[in-house]
């Protein structure tokens, strides 16, 4: 099943993305061309992935572990429904998903 999710660039700009059930939302965003870093590959020893996740959508997220809470506080512009993208799996309830990019984001594969 295709899930489409609604990410708002660092500019405010809507950049419409779909992913696969079981894909991650990192390789989603980084696919669709956002300054998602991702420099750890998803292994939580960074925040260079971090998104803020649209405040209707993010109850409906699992909850993050405290791992995750913990680089979250590394995490530039981390605001109450900050999350690390690596961390979130597409599933079909996410479908129509919306995640911004905070504008504090730069992607080192980039410059």
């Amino acid at each position: 099943m295709s899930v489409s999710v609604t990410f708002i660039d660092p500019n405010g700009d809507s950049v419409q993305a779909k992913g696969e059930e079981g894909d991650n939302l990192l390789r989603v965003g980084q696919a669709a061309g956002l300054p998602l870093e991702g420099t750890c590959e998803g292994q939580m020893a960074c925040s260079t992935c971090h998104v803020i996740i649209a405040v209707d959508w993010f109850d409906r997220l699992q909850e993050a572990s405290e791992e995750e809470e913990d680089m979250l506080d590394f995490a530039a512009g981390a605001r109450r429904t900050s999350r690390l993208s690596c961390q979130i799996d597409l599933t079909g309830e996410l479908d129509g998903l919306v995640v911004s990019v905070p504008s504090e984001s730069a992607d080192a594969r980039k410059m």
